[in-house]
């Protein structure tokens, strides 16, 4: 359903007069610069710091709040200027914490209305440590976590790593610019499933945004064994079927920003379910990829990422025999109430 929405999309958007090409041409070099590039090798340094720092901010709100299903407790949320935690309850008391990728400081607010910052600038892990724990006793959040990096290799105590220390401003914004046109699409293709699925979400162990969708069926019991997390949150976090996609800006071992979908449990014949032309399926990480890069260069950005998105739950959904008459509705549009 959400599918064939997608497509008249596609279609209306190439439905071409010759008297408005040069609009159409400056309105895909708007969207360009919409979507920024982001060459990996580029920000390398920024990319590793930014994701052990926002590990800092993220064990403080794990440490907090009380845990939700499948992790949904600890993830940040892409705003209007950054990334932000959302409340954390403290006490009687809120706090909240937010990177704004604007101004570039981290921004300390409570809800009695105090506010405090500190400046995102080239510093090691360690300073930041320092400096995030300081800013948020001089609030009263007292809170100790565990300085132990998740998901990322040769892991160093925060308040130990001088190693990491990288922070462009410059790329830590088109970053952010990047994460703001991906949490729009995949906020859009969430309206289409009348199942359970989670919210649009930012993980900072994997560093990366994701938007799932749930059969309702529960899953096999997982096997644990991914690096860098306990067995524990792994099989609570796949403890029912999913279909799920989301958005990285890459890594070492995968040093380019991609999109992905994957289903668990796999279900056979799902890697080779027809889905849009400009992905393909990866055997190494067992899931469906499209380059970032086909995406903003694209004359639609947002038609192809939501065909990705479309297709690819797809693939799981027929494949493993969810009941998708049931589960599925159009794209909604703002202002209207879904038609029942």
């Amino acid at each position: 359903m959400g599918l064939a929405l997608t497509r008249f999309r596609v279609q209306e958007h190439h439905r071409e007069r010759p008297d408005n090409r040069l609009e159409k041409r400056n309105l895909r070099q708007d969207l360009v610069r919409i979507w920024p590039d982001l060459p990996y090798a580029s920000w390398r340094d920024t990319a590793e710091t930014l994701q052990l720092w926002t590990q800092i901010v993220g064990k403080v709100r794990l440490r907090l709040t009380p845990w939700l299903n499948h992790g949904w407790q600890v993830p940040f949320y892409v705003t209007a200027r950054g990334l932000g935690t959302s409340p954390i309850p403290v006490g009687n008391e809120s706090v909240e914490i937010e990177f704004d990728f604007i101004s570039h400081h981290l921004v300390v607010r409570t809800s009695r209305g105090e506010n405090a910052s500190l400046p995102l600038e080239p510093q090691t892990v360690a300073d930041f440590y320092r400096r995030t724990m300081n800013v948020l006793e001089g609030l009263g959040v007292s809170v100790a976590i565990d300085q132990m990096p998740n998901e990322v290799p040769n892991p160093i105590r925060f308040s130990q790593d001088r190693s990491h220390a990288g922070y462009d401003a410059a790329a830590a914004y088109r970053f952010w610019r990047a994460l703001v046109q991906v949490d729009r699409v995949f906020k859009l293709f969430r309206t289409g499933f009348l199942g359970k699925a989670s919210p649009v979400h930012f993980f900072w162990g994997s560093f990366d945004l994701a938007v799932t969708r749930f059969s309702g069926r529960a899953a096999p019991r997982h096997p644990g064994g991914v690096p860098g997390l306990p067995d524990a949150v792994t099989r609570e976090a796949y403890s029912h079927e999913v279909s799920s996609a989301g958005f990285w800006p890459g890594s070492a071992a995968f040093p380019q920003a991609a999109f992905y979908s994957y289903a668990y449990p796999e279900p056979a014949g799902f890697r080779q379910r027809s889905i849009t032309p400009e992905a393909r399926f990866d055997t190494a990480l067992g899931e469906f990829i499209l380059p970032y890069d086909r995406v903003r260069a694209a004359a639609d950005p947002d038609a192809l990422l939501l065909d990705f998105l479309s297709t690819t739950y797809a693939a799981a959904a027929e494949a493993g025999g969810w009941d998708r008459a049931a589960l599925e509705c159009p794209i909604e549009v703002p202002a209207q109430v879904r038609q029942v």
